[in-house]
């Protein structure tokens, strides 16, 4: 099986780890990710809050490019990614005027009908039936879900799980034994990208995360997305700084934990890249 997969900036850079382990659980389960041809940056946080035009053609290139390589869905592994690109579809599909101006500007047809998947929702589609009898190392381990702002927001147009308390990734850690415990910072903001600009910000979000994380006795904070795991841990002497403590809980995106369990190895999912190693591991 081959589905069409965008990596975006942060998979080919600072989180490589992610595209790593996304591009090795794919292959346990015999489905092979193909990357869009000449893919470009969506634009991330940046664009839009500069130039309209400009945030709509630039993920809006990366769907007409897909559409052009013959996929009818695409893998997005990154939730910023992931939303931008969901948004602007969704937009476009609403303006058809919008649509037939981006569209020119591409000097490329876009038919709006691209089937744009999270991890989750890929995870979820093509291989959490079969999690369960691939099994081989159970991830037996006390963990939190973090979502983050941007896999449920907007809701009424990425139209994806709970707004307040999603369950998706508490559903697939459960299916490779791991104790997916409650909490309530699910969806709290980590401080995104103010990561650069003012740590001081991103130490005092990410802190009160990793902290009420700590203070329950999860073993990691599993992700699914490149900034939250960027902020989380890479962030942790920032975060430390500012509360005083020493925590050591380990952040894993969901496809390294799938993966360990599912038998790839420690090398195989990019686990040496954390900053905050997992001693289970």
């Amino acid at each position: 099986m081959e589905i069409g997969f965008y990596p975006g900036c942060s998979l080919k850079g600072t989180s490589s780890e992610y595209a790593q382990s996304t591009l090795a659980l794919a292959k346990a389960f015999d489905i092979n990710l193909k990357e869009i041809t000449d893919w470009n940056c969506c634009g991330a946080t940046a664009a839009h809050n500069l130039n309209h035009e400009l945030a709509m053609a630039l993920p809006a290139r990366v769907l007409a490019l897909a559409e052009k390589d013959g996929m009818t869905e695409i893998v997005v592994p990154c939730a910023a990614c992931y939303n931008r690109l969901t948004v602007t579809q969704h937009e476009l599909n609403q303006d058809e005027e919008l649509k037939d101006k981006v569209s020119r500007i591409l000097q490329m047809p876009l038919s709006g009908n691209l089937q744009i998947l999270n991890v989750m929702q890929f995870i979820d589609k093509y291989i959490a039936d079969k999690i369960e009898e691939k099994v081989v190392k159970p991830f037996d381990h006390k963990v939190v879900c973090y979502y983050g702002c941007l896999l449920v927001r907007p809701q009424n147009i990425l139209k994806f799980d709970r707004l307040e308390d999603p369950q998706s990734m508490d559903t697939l850690m459960k299916k490779i034994g791991a104790d997916s415990m409650d909490w309530g910072y699910k969806t709290e903001c980590c401080g995104a990208g103010f990561s650069v600009s003012r740590t001081d910000i991103v130490a005092k979000l990410s802190g009160k995360i990793v902290k009420d994380a700590s203070d329950r006795g999860a073993e990691a904070i599993i992700v699914a997305c490149p900034m939250c795991q960027s902020n989380l841990d890479m962030r942790r002497p920032q975060i430390n700084s500012y509360l005083q403590m020493n925590i050591q809980t380990p952040v894993m995106y969901i496809t390294q934990a799938i993966g360990l369990a599912v038998g790839l190895t420690k090398e195989e999912v990019g686990l040496k890249k954390l900053f905050v190693a997992p001693t289970f591991a």
